[in-house]
């Protein structure tokens, strides 16, 4: 078996991982700056809708994260990416507060549909009309399909389900853009001079964070935070490199153990 080639990025999910909501990971911010010590670099990666790149680099900011805009990578963003390559109008079912990612994309006369994690259009009368685009030959593009994500009241769906609705009513397939896709992880890792074989991936969910980045080439670090759930490390094979209690233990881990 060959060696493993030595360390130089460190790939980090921001909700479940470092934060829950308007809540951090308790000693989260500090084992960032303990990371950023380290002769590594680090870019966050996430599939979250909800908001965005500015709203949540708002948000992580003002939760007394160290990070910068060019360092987040998101779902969203290669949302954008795919659809100025093919030329399309959108039909957007993402929450208002990511529509400004999407600016200057034509919305008018839609001819293609983007899922993402959306609850107030995730009605019938909505649904209907992405079912009835798709099925006059739009394509179908997944922000995500992950099955659930947490808040702080508990799990909630996610927009996989939402999406697999619309794959098996219109008997096609989503072009699925975000984690745990190997494109996705490729493009986070653009710019840094790391293969994956050089890069770690620390999240909460074991199929979209450490699976998605296991199949690209890179360790998974699989952390008992955010939508963690018991024997979750048993859903994916390989199974995860380490899993830890939180972020605070894999950036130890990294530090004393992959450098």
């Amino acid at each position: 078996m060959a060696a493993r080639r030595a360390l130089k990025a460190v790939l980090v999910d921001l909700n479940g991982t470092l934060h829950v909501e308007d809540s951090a990971v308790p000693g989260a911010q500090e084992a960032l700056k303990k990371l950023r010590s380290a002769p590594v670099t680090v870019r966050f990666v996430t599939n979250t809708t909800k908001e965005s790149k500015r709203d949540l680099l708002e948000r992580l900011t003002g939760l007394g994260f160290d990070i910068a805009e060019h360092e987040i990578f998101t779902s969203l963003t290669a949302a954008r990416n795919l659809l100025e390559q093919q030329q399309v109008r959108p039909l957007l079912l993402v929450d208002d507060k990511a529509l400004p990612d999407f600016t200057g994309i034509g919305t008018d006369n839609p001819n293609a549909v983007v899922v993402g994690l959306a609850p107030e259009h995730f009605h019938y009368e909505m649904m209907n009309r992405a079912f009835r685009l798709i099925l006059d030959g739009a394509p179908l593009i997944a922000i995500h399909k992950a099955r659930y994500f947490k808040k702080k009241d508990g799990l909630c769906l996610g927009p996989g389900p939402f999406v697999t609705g619309l794959e098996y009513a219109t008997d096609t397939k989503a072009t699925v853009v975000g984690k745990p896709e190997k494109t996705f992880f490729l493009e986070a890792l653009r710019g840094t001079d790391c293969a994956p074989e050089e890069a770690v991936m620390i999240g909460d969910d074991c199929r979209d964070d450490v699976g998605g980045a296991q199949q690209a080439g890179m360790r998974g670090i699989l952390v008992r935070t955010g939508k963690y759930r018991p024997a979750d490390e048993d859903k994916i094979n390989p199974a995860p490199y380490l899993t830890c209690e939180n972020f605070p233990e894999a950036v130890e881990h990294i530090l004393k153990q992959m450098l």
